[in-house]
């Protein structure tokens, strides 16, 4: 049981993952109004006393990412406003997350950018899971808890009892979630190199490790075009695996994605609610999991001042 002191609000980016979360914390909702003006400006209020709460905002950043942005940051304000104790942002998907560096002159560190806005509007914590780059939480000067779909995603696959697995990176950047799911899986390692040759395209290369005759499961923080992750298990299925899964932890799934996955004949693609999906946007073979369960038991230990990192020891 939680004491009381702990209250909970969503914006509109994913409302189902936020009710389940409740549901697992036996706790209401907040209620608040988050909504807009007629000239498209966003309407937040508070419908309950926050005074002196805990107050947890579940809050994905993902398409459209700058009006859920907007959203996140507008509650945080008026959760600070209406004197709550301290605020946490529970962002599932962190937006903005893949321009964490300058990788070519004359361009912005985005993902640093947020971080400034989330302190600036009164954020205390950070709760978030599967950041594309892990240095984003030294982004931040309050305290980051950096939650992996790992728990989860491989225990699905355990349960499928594949044939001879071997969890694949599709580029060298995702070789430690892939090492990390090898090793509970008691599978190989294998990598992709991939040569990229613009923003929203890339040139694959060779695959190092051996996936000839093996269940390969090609396993990345996320999908947005597909495109990566396509010719990854394109190249794998050429170099002899009998099977090909795609698991990836947020399912942005933006541009041509959808036709990109479907035209790999996946034996499997799974995915978390991390972000909602639309019903355009499903495919054959897609399993979405969920992450409530982890979101909610994080909540409570922040709540309750327990360790976070035991969830993934």
């Amino acid at each position: 049981m939680l004491e009381t002191g702990l209250t909970i609000f969503a914006g509109n980016s994913n409302l189902e993952l936020a009710n389940e979360i409740c549901r697992y914390l036996d706790l209401p909702l907040g209620a608040a109004t988050v909504g807009r003006f007629p000239d498209n400006e966003i309407n937040v209020k508070l419908d309950v006393d926050v005074r002196g709460t805990d107050a947890f905002v579940i809050q994905s950043t993902c398409p459209p990412v700058n009006d859920h942005l907007m959203e996140l940051l507008i509650l945080i304000e008026c959760l600070v406003r209406s004197s709550a104790r301290r605020v946490t942002a529970v962002i599932p998907y962190y937006g903005y997350a893949r321009q964490d560096r300058k990788d070519e002159s004359r361009t912005p560190i985005t993902a640093k950018l947020v971080a400034n806005l989330l302190e600036s509007a009164g954020a205390n914590r950070v709760l978030t899971m599967d950041l594309h780059a892990a240095q984003i939480q030294g982004f931040f000067d309050i305290p980051v808890d950096h939650l992996y779909a790992r728990p989860v995603m491989t225990k699905h696959f355990k349960s499928l009892n594949l044939d001879d697995p071997v969890v694949v990176s599709p580029d060298v950047g995702g070789i430690r979630l892939a090492r990390g799911y090898s090793k509970v899986l008691g599978a190989r390692l294998a990598v992709v190199d991939k040569r990229r040759v613009s923003p929203d395209s890339t040139e694959i290369g060779f695959v190092i490790g051996d996936v000839e005759g093996r269940t390969a499961i090609l396993a990345d923080d996320l999908v947005s075009t597909g495109g990566t992750i396509a010719e990854a298990a394109k190249i794998v299925k050429e170099k002899g695996a009998k099977e090909v899964y795609i698991s990836a932890t947020h399912p942005v799934f933006c541009g041509n994605a959808v036709e990109r996955l479907a035209s790999v004949n996946a034996s499997g693609i799974v995915v978390t609610n991390s972000i909602p999906i639309s019903t355009a946007k499903e495919l054959s073979g897609l399993t979405q999991l969920s992450v409530a369960g982890l979101f909610g038991e994080a909540i409570r230990r922040i709540h309750q001042s327990k360790s976070v990192s035991s969830l993934f020891d």
